[in-house]
């Protein structure tokens, strides 16, 4: 039964079912029979073989009498984090005595099981996902897929070393610092942090629980496509669930099929590798190659996402990882490991000023960051700097711990969403990974540009030496070359606008589009089909843009294209006064995009501009007030 591992992608393990090469009866004999000879602490629980029997014979009798359409995930092993619930089996948060069994899977779980998944055991984990490192468990450290002196990565690490050994498809982390990526960089896959509330954590032993995200681990970004449309939706029941938004081929993955697109990198005085000079090299690499796919690369001020990553651990954050399991620290505190328990009774000291303070200065830190999406569609970075022996990092938890953490932990607290993606190789042997970042809701455009890196970087999948197919980009996303359309705007969360006076980038009225997370485009011009005129009264000075009629002579006017979020695009038209509103204008490249248009009636007494090309030229010839 061995020849049927190591099981490799969805779409791999789905064609042979359906070539009758196997069933799902089948792989969990396999998987099971593999799994027995635990050497490198993967598993804090394996399902005994008759429940996984039970699973499979489930599904296959429910494929008999569904469409099979209704089974995305059909008979798709996967392994579960254990502070996730699985309905009928401990959950221990990798502490014997806080384990509990639920009688009721966490929403994901059970997601996942009703689209033909099959739950294969409970992985090992840093204590109460405390941890990036992987090595805070009574139940051993694990190890690393690749050299099993290193350490695998935390939180989430025996979820990522079950992917990465091919045992399962695909695997659920939990992320709260970096859970979700560090432990995916140091064994070779996608590791996927969706925006936080796109999954539900009902069911889920909180870290921090306004932050807590459930991960996805996956060797391919179009495995973890597919397990996001399974597992994301809504849940009353988790009030930090929210819906979804930008759903689709939204604007900005149109961009990256299209061969331009900018990322952001931290300045090199700011970028950490910690002494490792191979993973200087390969970062250096990752962003020639992400140049290589039409990327332009834009060095940001880094400093305000490494402050705002230190107040995870080093202010009151740390008090709702002790909020979290009060009731057992304050009571069975010798039961948690040293790291961990340092960690947690370090919350004591913070004080509800603290808190407030804390949430305020957050506030000011993403106002800062959030400035960078002005500049770029996605950030850039290491997963990690380095990557320490399981030695090194049991001799020196803490300091070596938060390195890991360097340019992972603002993600959740400035409300990210992040796809870590692998990214060669050290001399040695050891995985790199690099993260691709952007604000929340845009998890399509990075897991596109996630699966083209991928086939660019053209790697093994994990440590299964199984390669990625060609067909490994997410299917419902754009591809580069297809000939599928995206969808509209408004079907992708965003609205492109162009405006082509006060609103240019630099001008008074530039705030009343960066407020509401406006994001610079395209510098263009206009078709030749239009008149500039300069309206009476202001400040602030308003330029009226009016299309000629069909005998008339025009002229290309400079606009810039900018994208808002649909949620937003309601309140910015309400505050346009008249006779300014918005119509549709054909560009210099025939693309059709809604803009600012005059009402005729308002330019009959109005100067005609339109030899000055733009707002911008007319208003720099004018005479200092």
């Amino acid at each position: 039964m061995n020849k049927l591992m190591p099981l490799g992608d969805i779409p791999s393990v789905l064609q042979r079912y359906a070539s009758s090469e196997f069933t799902p009866s089948q792989m969990v004999e396999a998987v099971h029979a593999l799994i027995q000879n635990d050497t490198a602490h993967v598993w804090i629980y394996k399902l005994p073989l008759e429940a996984l029997r039970g699973y499979a014979s489930a599904v296959e009798a429910k494929a008999r009498i569904v469409d099979k359409a209704a089974l995305p995930l059909y008979g798709i092993p996967f392994a579960i984090k254990d502070n996730i619930d699985l309905a009928g089996v401990p959950t221990t948060a990798a502490c014997p005595g806080f384990a509990y069994t639920s009688q009721r899977s966490a929403t994901v779980v059970q997601r996942l099981i009703d689209a033909g998944a099959i739950p294969i055991g409970k992985t090992n984990l840093d204590q109460f996902a405390t941890g990036l490192n992987g090595t805070r468990s009574p139940y051993g450290a694990c190890r690393n897929a690749f050299n099993p002196d290193y350490i695998s990565g935390g939180s989430s690490s025996g979820s990522a070393v079950a992917v990465a050994k091919g045992w399962v498809c695909f695997s659920l982390g939990t992320d709260t610092a970096g859970s979700g990526r560090v432990p995916a960089a140091f064994n070779n896959l996608i590791g996927y942090k969706p925006t936080g509330g796109w999954l539900s954590t009902r069911g889920v032993v909180p870290a921090c629980r306004s932050l807590d995200c459930v991960s996805i681990f996956a060797l391919t970004a179009n495995d973890a496509e597919r397990v996001l449309e399974v597992t994301a939706s809504y849940d009353a029941e988790d009030i930090y669930s929210r819906a979804r938004q930008g759903r689709g081929h939204d604007s900005a993955t149109q961009r990256f099929s299209e061969r331009s697109f900018r990322f952001g990198i931290p300045r090199k005085d700011q970028l950490q590798f910690f002494g490792n000079q191979e993973y200087e090299r390969l970062f250096g690499e990752a962003i020639v190659k992400l140049q290589g796919l039409g990327g332009k690369s834009v060095e940001i001020d880094f400093a305000p996402f490494l402050e705002a990553a230190r107040l995870l651990y080093e202010g009151p954050w740390v008090a709702e990882r002790y909020a979290a399991i009060q009731q057992f620290f304050d009571s069975h505190s010798e039961q948690i490991i040293a790291p961990v328990r340092e960690i947690m009774g370090s919350a004591k000291r913070y004080s509800a000023a603290d808190a407030y303070n804390g949430i305020y200065r957050l506030r000011g830190l993403k106002r800062q960051t959030d400035r960078a999406w002005t500049e770029v569609d996605c950030l850039l970075t290491p997963t990690a700097g380095t990557i320490y022996t399981i030695q090194a990092m049991q001799q020196d938890p803490m300091r070596l711990n938060a390195n890991l953490g360097y340019y992972t932990n603002f993600m959740n607290l400035l409300d990210y969403s992040a796809v870590a993606v692998p990214a060669g190789f050290q001399d040695g042997g050891l995985p790199f990974g690099i993260t691709l970042a952007a604000p929340a809701h845009q998890d399509g455009m990075l897991l596109h540009l996630a699966g083209r890196l991928q086939q660019a970087y053209a790697l093994p999948l994990g440590a299964t030496g199984i390669y990625l197919r060609e067909e490994g980009l997410p299917e419902q996303l754009l591809i580069p070359g297809s000939s599928q359309a995206p969808q509209s705007d408004q079907q992708s969360g965003h609205v492109r606008v162009a405006v082509c006076g006060a609103h240019l980038s630099g001008l008074p009225l530039n705030g009343q589009l960066t407020s509401r997370s406006g994001r610079l485009v395209l510098s263009t011009m206009t078709s030749p089909d239009y008149k500039l005129y300069a309206l009476p009264g202001g400040p602030p000075y308003r330029p009226g843009l009016v299309r000629v009629e069909k005998n008339e002579q025009g002229s290309a006017i400079e606009v810039e294209v900018w994208e808002l979020p649909t949620r937003e695009f309601g309140s910015f038209v309400a505050g346009i006064p008249a006779p300014l509103g918005i119509g549709t204008i054909t560009l210099a490249n025939g693309d059709a995009v809604q803009s600012f248009l005059c009402e005729g009636y308002a330019v009959a007494d109005a100067e005609d501009i339109s030899r000055f090309g733009g707002w911008r030229a007319y208003m720099q010839q004018l005479p200092p007030d």
